[in-house]
C-alpha cells in the first residue's frame, strides 16, 4: 500500500504543478504580468504552504528548533538542489531586476537573520528570534512585496509608453492560453496548491514507512525525505516550469520561497513564540547564506547574466557535500 500511496502522491505532485503553473502563466498574460513576480508572488508562496504549516505548528508546539531548522534547511535545499536540478535542464537567465534587486534583497534578509539569532544572546539570553524580531521580519516582507508589485507597475507603464525594456524584463505577452476565464485560472491555482501539499505530504508519510520498512535510520529519512518532502511542491513547480519554457517563474518560485520563509514563516513563527536554535548550527546558517552569495555569484560573474549548467553542477555537487557533511555528523 505504501509503494501504492507513493505513486499515487507523485502524481498529485506532477499534476499538481501543471495546473499551479499553467493557471498562473495564464493570469500573467491577461493582466501583463511578469512570469518573475507570478512565480515569487502566487507559485512562490503557494509552494511554501508546507513550510508554513510544519514551522507555524512547530512554534506554537514549543519545538522551536524544528521550525527555524525546516527553514534553513529548506532554503539550502531550493537553491543547490532545486536550482540545480532546474538550471541543468534548462539554463536561467537572468533579469536586471533579478541582479539589482531580487537576488542582493535575497543575500541581505538572509544575513540580517542571522544576526538577529546572534543577537538573540545579549537580549534574552539564547541564540534565536525573539516577538520583536519577528515583527520586523513582517514589515520587511511586506516592504518587499511593495517594491516589488511597484517595479511590475513601473514596467508595465514603461511598456504602455513604447519604451524598450532591457532584454528578459518584459512583461509576459498576451496571448490565448490553456485557460481562457479568470475563474477556471483561480480554480486551476487552487486545486494544483492543494495537490501539491496533499501529494507531498503523502509522499513523506509513504516515503518514511518504506524506507523504515528497508531498514534506513530515522534520522537519515529527517535529513532526507522529510526535509526535501516540504520543499517537493518547489522542486516539482520549478521543473515543470522549465519543461514550459518558463524559467524566470522558476527562478521566482525559488527566491520568493526563500524570502517567504525567512520573512513570513519565521516572523510568523517567532511573533507566536521566541525561537530558540537548538540543533541547528551556525555552520547549517553559513550554508544558508552561501547558498544565497552562490546565486549571486552565477549571475555577475563572467557577465553571462545566467545560471547555466556549470553554475547547476556545481550547486548539485555543493549539495551532496553538505548531506555528506550532516551524514558524517550522526
Amino acid at each position: 500500500m505504501n509503494y501504492v500511496l507513493l505513486l499515487v502522491s507523485l502524481a498529485m505532485l506532477v499534476i499538481g504543478a501543471n495546473w499551479l503553473v499553467d493557471g498562473s502563466a495564464a493570469i500573467a498574460r491577461r493582466y501583463h504580468l511578469s512570469e518573475y513576480l507570478i512565480g515569487a508572488t502566487i507559485v512562490g508562496m503557494g509552494t511554501s504552504t508546507p513550510e508554513l504549516v510544519v514551522s507555524t505548528i512547530s512554534a506554537i508546539g514549543g519545538h522551536e528548533d524544528i521550525a527555524i531548522g525546516n527553514v534553513v534547511g529548506s532554503n539550502i535545499f531550493n537553491v543547490f538542489l532545486i536550482l540545480g536540478i532546474t538550471a541543468l535542464m534548462m539554463p536561467i537567465k537572468y533579469t536586471r531586476e533579478n541582479i539589482r534587486r531580487d537576488i542582493p534583497l535575497n543575500v541581505g534578509v538572509s544575513i540580517i537573520v542571522v544576526a538577529m539569532c546572534a543577537m538573540g544572546i545579549v537580549w534574552r539570553g539564547e541564540y534565536g528570534l525573539g516577538r520583536v524580531d519577528g515583527l520586523i521580519l513582517l514589515v520587511i516582507f511586506a516592504a518587499y512585496l511593495w517594491s516589488t508589485m511597484r517595479s511590475e507597475k513601473k514596467q508595465q507603464l514603461a511598456k504602455q509608453n513604447g519604451e524598450q525594456l532591457p532584454d528578459g524584463d518584459q512583461t509576459a505577452p498576451v496571448e490565448t492560453g490553456r485557460y481562457k476565464s479568470m475563474f477556471v485560472c483561480v480554480l486551476a491555482i487552487v486545486f494544483g496548491l492543494g495537490g501539491l501539499v496533499l501529494g507531498s505530504d503523502m509522499f513523506v508519510d509513504s516515503a518514511s514507512a518504506i524506507a523504515q520498512d528497508l531498514g534506513v535510520s530515522e534520522a537519515i529519512i529527517g535529513l532526507t525525505i522529510v526535509a526535501g518532502g516540504t520543499s517537493l511542491p518547489e522542486l516539482v513547480s520549478s521543473v515543470i516550469a522549465v519543461t514550459k519554457n518558463k524559467g524566470q517563474m522558476a527562478l521566482g518560485n525559488i527566491v520568493g520561497s526563500n524570502l517567504f520563509n525567512l520573512l513570513l514563516i519565521l516572523g510568523v513563527s517567532s511573533t507566536i513564540q521566541p525561537l530558540t536554535m537548538g540543533d541547528i548550527t551556525f555552520i547549517d546558517w553559513g550554508v544558508m547564506i552561501f547558498s544565497a552569495l552562490a546565486l549571486m555569484a552565477a549571475a555577475v560573474t563572467f557577465r553571462r547574466n545566467q545560471l547555466d549548467r556549470a553554475d547547476a553542477t556545481a550547486f548539485l555537487l555543493i549539495y551532496a557535500g553538505y548531506l555528506t557533511w550532516l551524514i558524517a555528523g550522526l
